[in-house]
Order: C-alpha cells, then sequence, then structure tokens
C-alpha cells in the first residue's frame, strides 16, 4: 500500500471513530456497539426492506441468503485454484453464524428474551455478543491464512505479508485511540457532569486531568503507529538489500525510538499520577491507577528485538566479508 493512501484511510478511520463516538449518543438504535457494526446495520436494512411489502420482503430474503452465502461463495471460488485447508472450515462456520446473527438483527425483539431478560441494555448486548462472534471468526480466518501463508513463503513474500500486517496494525492502534480512548474520555466527561449536577463551578482542573489520562492512555498506540511506520521503511530498505547500509541505519533508529517509546509509555503514567497527587485538593476525581498496556509493550519489544537482529546480522556478514 501507498504511504500516501495509507496515511489518508488512517486519516479517515480516526475522523469515523471520532464522529461515532460523537453522535452514538443521539443514534444509539442505530450504533449501540462497535463490534455490531456493520451487521446491526445490515439487519435493519433487511427489516426495512422485508416490510414494505411483498416485492420488499423477497427482495429482503434474496438479499439475506446472499449475504449470509458470501464466505462459502468466496471458499467455492478459490477453491479451484488451491486444495482445501483446515482454517477454510471458519468460512463455513462464518456462513452459518451469519445466518443466525443476520436474522436476530433483522428481528431485535428476539434478542431481548435472550440476553440478559430484555430492554436496552439486553438488546445492546445482544447485538455485540453476535457482532462480535462473528469479527471473531472473521479474524480467526485471516490470521491462521496470515500464518499458513507465512510458513509456505519464502522470505519476499513473508515480507509483503509481514507489511501488510503491519498496516492492519495501524489501523488498530488508529481505532484504539479515537474509538477506545477518545470514547472512554467522552464517558468520563458525561460522568463527571453528572456527578456534580448543580455544583458546576470549580470543575475545569478535573476537565483538564480527564484530557491529560486520555492522552496518556493513547500515547502507547500512537507511539505504536509511528513504529508502524519506521518498521514499514524498514521493510522497504530490506527488499532493496538487506545488508546496505540504509538497512542498518534504518534498523539503528527503530531501535532508539522504541526504546524512548517505552520510557515515555513508563515516564507519563508515573508524572500523571504524580500530578493527581499534587493537585489532590482541586479535583473532584482521581483516577490513580497502575495503567500497563501490556499488548502495546509486547509489540514494541518484539519490533525492538527484530530490529536489533537485522542491525546484528549485517554487522556479521561485514566482518565475514572482511575475513573472506
Amino acid at each position: 500500500m501507498k504511504r500516501r493512501l495509507l496515511y489518508l484511510l488512517l486519516v479517515l478511520v480516526a475522523v469515523l471513530c471520532a464522529a461515532w463516538n460523537l453522535a452514538k449518543g443521539s443514534f444509539s438504535g442505530v450504533f449501540s456497539a462497535a463490534v455490531a457494526f456493520p451487521f446491526e446495520q445490515i439487519g435493519m436494512g433487511l427489516r426495512l426492506l422485508s416490510l414494505s411489502g411483498r416485492i420488499g420482503n423477497a427482495l429482503a430474503l434474496t438479499l439475506y441468503v446472499l449475504l449470509c452465502l458470501l464466505p462459502v461463495l468466496f471458499l467455492l471460488k478459490n477453491g479451484n485454484k488451491r486444495k482445501p485447508r483446515a482454517e477454510d472450515a471458519l468460512l463455513v462456520l462464518l456462513s452459518a453464524a451469519l445466518f443466525a446473527a443476520l436474522y436476530y438483527m433483522s428481528n431485535p425483539a428476539f434478542i431481548g428474551k435472550i440476553f440478559m431478560g430484555g430492554g436496552a441494555a439486553g438488546l445492546a448486548a445482544g447485538k455485540a455478543v453476535l457482532g462480535g462472534t462473528l469479527w471473531s471468526i472473521l479474524c480467526g480466518y485471516f490470521i491462521l491464512r496470515v500464518l499458513r501463508l507465512s510458513f509456505e513463503s519464502g522470505s519476499e513474500k513473508l515480507q509483503g505479508y509481514l507489511g501488510a500486517v503491519l498496516c492492519v496494525l495501524a489501523f488498530l492502534f488508529v481505532w484504539a485511540v479515537f474509538g477506545g480512548c477518545f470514547g472512554e474520555l467522552l464517558l468520563s466527561f458525561s460522568a463527571l457532569r453528572e456527578g456534580n449536577a448543580g455544583f458546576d463551578s470549580g470543575l475545569g482542573a478535573t476537565y483538564v486531568f480527564l484530557v491529560l489520562r486520555f492522552f496518556v492512555d493513547a500515547l502507547p498506540y500512537l507511539l505504536d503507529a509511528v513504529t508502524v511506520f519506521l518498521a514499514l521503511d524498514l521493510l522497504a530498505a530490506m527488499r532493496a538489500d538487506r545488508y546496505s547500509e540504509k538497512t542498518e541505519m534504518l534498523a539503528e533508529r527503530l531501535s532508539r525510538w522504541c526504546g524512548k517509546a517505552l520510557a515515555a509509555v513508563v515516564v507519563s503514567g508515573v508524572s500523571l499520577n504524580l500530578l493527581q497527587l499534587l493537585f489532590a485538593r482541586t479535583l473532584r476525581t482521581i483516577d490513580s491507577s497502575l495503567s500497563v498496556p501490556v499488548l502495546s509493550v509486547l509489540f514494541v519489544l518484539a519490533v525492538l528485538f527484530f530490529a536489533r537482529q537485522i542491525s546484528e546480522n549485517r554487522s556479521l556478514k561485514g566482518e565475514n566479508d572482511l575475513f573472506i
């Protein structure tokens, strides 16, 4: 993927996630949970089409069957090009799950009866469970497929797959910032207002610290996104010449960046807790927690190890060439 296109798509994802968090209160009946997208909206569309009349009902039924059979149709289309693999069973499972999930999404009255005894909470929870199940099956298929391709491919193709995985991770990191952390910030604002109704004066400092908490929580993912771009630069250099000076320079740059990123994550969390302690008297709410972004830290450590190995391999090759 070209870098400009990647930047544009990441900005688009960030804007959409932020807009979704800002507007979901006004459209709670349409966007009940992030993991239910787009299955919840597809179910609503099928329901509206079905209620429009006989022709609409027939069209809705046809679309329902076609949408549910898409994974199987994809499998049949690619069946002529390669032998069936074990992970392909997940596509069949996904089709079966789609039949059930889209039926319930199109008939939300049945969802509330199954989850949490009905009501708005049960409906939202049910849609989240259904959507999460579908996404888990789909992600499971792609992960297993990438693993198989990685084992069966040469180094050049493996580098291409690694680049694709890094791009996907960049989207996930952007979603974590503008979808997860930003959503938590808005919920914190709402809880602060509701908990201090009639006592709105003097909340400025608390709002500032809530924003600071957002930046501290989002910082690991932002740094991870930058790490992705640096790793993509390193992969591009490796494709050209894995033992070139440019490759070694980029590997060293990536190593230094990973070290700084890990330090920044630790220092930001400690600094915020100390600041909250100093301004405790002026704050209406304090969130002094030990937040360790384990997955983010593991990702940076893995990239750091990868970069260091590349740098050391290049140095070893240089020594061998001098010996020969």
